[in-house]
């Protein structure tokens, strides 16, 4: 690697860090097109490899400062990721069998989906003292075991850690507030992002060099993020609705340039 691609490979781990301590989703959305576009890395399965690894990292990362601050529904978040394990398995072996430039137009539609969707409007009102529980637990089971296997499927497809799913997948199944979806969903990334890294590192398609800058600058990127986190938290649907649009530019950019 030249001595700009380390650069590059440090700040874009950086901006992958920092989203996710953040907003608890993106890093990996954003990672796969930083390490194509702006690393440089030619291949798109090594891309998302590389990505899948540093992304589960980062993940952990952000996790251990979210789940100090108590903003971690651990109940949910087990339920949900044992489910998308699951699904991340399955849409891992998927992936790897997909043309390169087909997955990031299939990767760049989904993006956008995923921005108009969380672009629309709450149906109910946050519920902060949501718990799983043996009472609760019928009503929050139907919903959290299929919507995590579905983004398990997605995420392992794309190679993916699915935080920017997994925050509105939370929110839809049980109604906690963006900050404890935003802690919880680390949780899921980090067990989804481990599930698909340790597929594709199997077949070869992790870059490890490029893997430790992104860590490397993720770290000191998730701290950013968390603080900010904290500062913003007054103005969550400012965050949510930023996020959104990042996320749909990112994809019609990604689409445009793979059709």
């Amino acid at each position: 690697m030249t001595a700009i691609q380390i650069a590059l490979a440090l700040l874009s781990g950086g901006v992958i860090g920092t989203v996710l301590g953040l907003v608890g989703g993106g890093g990996s959305i954003l990672a796969v097109p930083l390490l194509v576009y702006v690393v440089g890395i030619g291949s798109t399965h090594a891309a998302i490899g590389t990505a899948a690894v540093a992304v589960t990292a980062n993940a952990l990362a952000s996790l251990a400062g979210h789940a100090e601050g108590g903003m971690v529904k651990w109940p949910c978040a087990i339920v949900f990721a044992a489910a998308g394990i699951v699904g991340a398995a399955i849409g891992a072996e998927i992936g790897k069998s997909v043309d390169g430039a087909r997955l990031l137009m299939l990767f760049g539609l989904l993006m956008i989906g995923v921005g108009l969707s969380m672009l629309r409007g709450r149906r109910r009102a946050d519920d902060p003292d949501v718990r799983l529980s043996r009472t609760t637990a019928r009503i929050l089971l139907p919903r959290l075991v299929p919507l995590g296997l579905g983004v398990g499927l997605a995420a392992g497809f794309f190679g993916i850690g699915g935080g920017f799913l997994i925050v509105p997948a939370l929110i839809a199944a049980t109604a906690m507030p963006f900050a404890y979806a935003v802690g919880t969903s680390l949780v899921v990334v980090t067990a989804l992002g481990l599930t698909t890294a340790t597929s594709y590192a199997l077949s070869g398609y992790v870059d490890w060099l490029t893997t430790a800058l992104l860590v490397a600058g993720g770290i000191g990127g998730a701290g950013l993020g968390i603080v900010a986190g904290r500062r913003l938290s007054g103005h969550k649907a400012l965050m949510e609705r930023a996020f959104a649009v990042l996320v749909i530019a990112v994809g019609l950019y990604i689409a445009a340039g793979a059709i």
